[in-house]
Protein backbone atom coordinates (compact mmCIF):
# COMPACT_ATOMS: atom_id res chain seq x y z
CA UNK A 1 0.00 0.00 0.00
CA UNK A 2 1.11 3.68 -1.14
CA UNK A 3 2.34 6.08 1.34
CA UNK A 4 3.33 8.82 -1.29
CA UNK A 5 3.54 12.17 0.46
CA UNK A 6 2.94 15.41 -1.61
CA UNK A 7 5.88 17.92 -0.81
CA UNK A 8 5.13 20.10 -3.54
CA UNK A 9 2.71 19.87 -6.51
CA UNK A 10 4.73 17.97 -8.56
CA UNK A 11 6.98 16.06 -6.11
CA UNK A 12 5.86 13.35 -3.56
CA UNK A 13 7.91 11.58 -1.23
CA UNK A 14 7.92 8.19 -0.18
CA UNK A 15 8.74 4.91 2.37
CA UNK A 16 10.04 2.21 0.42
CA UNK A 17 7.66 1.48 -2.95
CA UNK A 18 7.19 -1.62 -4.10
CA UNK A 19 6.44 -2.98 -7.92
CA UNK A 20 2.87 -2.63 -7.19
CA UNK A 21 2.88 0.69 -5.87
CA UNK A 22 4.19 1.80 -9.20
CA UNK A 23 0.74 1.17 -10.96
CA UNK A 24 -0.52 3.93 -8.08
CA UNK A 25 2.20 6.69 -9.19
CA UNK A 26 0.76 6.50 -12.80
CA UNK A 27 -2.13 7.41 -11.71
CA UNK A 28 -1.19 10.06 -10.11
CA UNK A 29 0.76 11.23 -13.17
CA UNK A 30 4.47 10.16 -12.54
CA UNK A 31 7.08 10.67 -14.94
CA UNK A 32 10.11 10.05 -12.96
CA UNK A 33 11.10 7.61 -10.05
CA UNK A 34 13.86 8.58 -7.85
CA UNK A 35 15.41 6.31 -5.55
CA UNK A 36 17.27 7.67 -2.76
CA UNK A 37 18.24 4.22 -1.19
CA UNK A 38 21.38 2.30 -1.31
CA UNK A 39 20.94 -1.15 -2.72
CA UNK A 40 20.71 -4.03 -0.28
CA UNK A 41 19.99 -1.66 3.33
CA UNK A 42 17.57 -3.74 4.66
CA UNK A 43 16.61 -7.76 3.07
CA UNK A 44 13.29 -6.00 3.31
CA UNK A 45 13.47 -3.59 0.46
CA UNK A 46 12.45 -4.22 -3.21
CA UNK A 47 15.48 -4.30 -5.30
CA UNK A 48 16.06 -0.99 -7.73
CA UNK A 49 16.71 -2.68 -10.62
CA UNK A 50 12.77 -4.36 -10.16
CA UNK A 51 11.82 -0.98 -9.38
CA UNK A 52 13.42 0.74 -12.14
CA UNK A 53 12.08 -2.08 -14.72
CA UNK A 54 8.31 -1.54 -13.37
CA UNK A 55 8.79 2.22 -13.78
CA UNK A 56 10.43 1.96 -17.20
CA UNK A 57 7.12 -0.58 -18.70
CA UNK A 58 5.20 2.09 -17.01
CA UNK A 59 6.40 4.71 -19.26
CA UNK A 60 8.69 6.00 -16.16
CA UNK A 61 11.84 7.21 -16.13
CA UNK A 62 13.83 6.10 -13.55
CA UNK A 63 17.29 7.70 -11.60
CA UNK A 64 19.01 6.03 -8.65
CA UNK A 65 20.70 8.44 -5.82
CA UNK A 66 21.82 6.66 -3.33
CA UNK A 67 22.55 8.37 -0.02
CA UNK A 68 22.45 7.94 3.54
CA UNK A 69 22.58 10.54 6.30
CA UNK A 70 26.54 10.21 6.72
CA UNK A 71 27.07 10.27 2.47
CA UNK A 72 25.05 13.00 1.62
CA UNK A 73 26.82 15.78 -0.45
CA UNK A 74 26.54 18.55 -2.51
CA UNK A 75 27.05 15.98 -5.69
CA UNK A 76 23.83 14.26 -4.68
CA UNK A 77 22.06 17.62 -3.99
CA UNK A 78 22.89 18.47 -7.69
CA UNK A 79 22.02 15.03 -8.92
CA UNK A 80 18.77 15.79 -7.28
CA UNK A 81 18.08 19.27 -8.16
CA UNK A 82 19.43 18.10 -11.70
CA UNK A 83 16.41 15.02 -11.70
CA UNK A 84 13.94 17.67 -10.49
CA UNK A 85 14.96 19.99 -13.22
CA UNK A 86 14.50 17.54 -16.04
CA UNK A 87 11.46 15.51 -15.23
CA UNK A 88 9.10 15.34 -17.80
CA UNK A 89 6.12 15.92 -14.91
CA UNK A 90 5.54 14.41 -11.15
CA UNK A 91 8.10 13.12 -9.87
CA UNK A 92 8.12 10.59 -6.77
CA UNK A 93 11.12 9.95 -4.87
CA UNK A 94 11.38 7.22 -2.12
CA UNK A 95 14.01 6.14 0.00
CA UNK A 96 13.45 4.10 3.03
CA UNK A 97 10.75 6.38 5.65
CA UNK A 98 10.90 8.64 3.07
CA UNK A 99 12.93 11.28 5.01
CA UNK A 100 16.41 11.44 3.56
CA UNK A 101 14.20 11.83 -0.48
CA UNK A 102 12.67 14.90 1.51
CA UNK A 103 15.84 15.95 2.59
CA UNK A 104 17.28 15.73 -0.91
CA UNK A 105 14.51 17.73 -2.07
CA UNK A 106 14.69 20.12 0.56
CA UNK A 107 18.40 20.87 -0.25
CA UNK A 108 17.70 20.73 -3.83
CA UNK A 109 14.97 23.26 -3.76
CA UNK A 110 17.34 25.89 -1.76
CA UNK A 111 20.08 25.61 -3.94
CA UNK A 112 17.64 26.84 -6.60
CA UNK A 113 16.97 29.94 -4.38
CA UNK A 114 13.46 28.51 -2.68
CA UNK A 115 12.82 29.83 0.78
CA UNK A 116 13.77 27.73 3.15
CA UNK A 117 10.79 28.72 5.45
CA UNK A 118 8.63 27.76 2.54
CA UNK A 119 10.05 24.92 1.76
CA UNK A 120 10.14 23.09 5.38
CA UNK A 121 6.75 23.90 5.90
CA UNK A 122 5.96 21.87 3.01
CA UNK A 123 7.68 18.82 4.32
CA UNK A 124 6.26 19.44 7.78
CA UNK A 125 2.74 19.43 6.16
CA UNK A 126 3.96 15.90 4.41
CA UNK A 127 5.26 14.71 7.61
CA UNK A 128 8.91 15.34 7.42
CA UNK A 129 11.16 17.38 9.71
CA UNK A 130 14.10 18.98 7.82
CA UNK A 131 15.76 20.53 10.79
CA UNK A 132 18.67 18.63 10.34
CA UNK A 133 19.74 19.98 7.00
CA UNK A 134 17.71 23.67 7.80
CA UNK A 135 21.28 25.39 8.23
CA UNK A 136 22.33 23.94 4.86
CA UNK A 137 19.33 25.15 3.31
CA UNK A 138 19.73 28.48 4.64
CA UNK A 139 23.44 27.90 3.54
CA UNK A 140 22.52 27.22 -0.18
CA UNK A 141 19.34 29.62 -0.39
CA UNK A 142 21.55 32.19 0.33
CA UNK A 143 24.23 31.83 -1.78
CA UNK A 144 21.63 30.66 -4.62
CA UNK A 145 20.95 34.31 -4.01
Amino acid sequence: MSDFRKLSGNVWASPQITVADIAEAAKLGVTLVVNNRPENESEDQTPGVEIEAAARAAGMDYRAIPVTMQSLSQKDVAAMGEALGHARGPVLAYCRSGTRSTLLWSLAQAARGEDPAAIADAAAAAGYDVSPVRAAMDALAAQAG
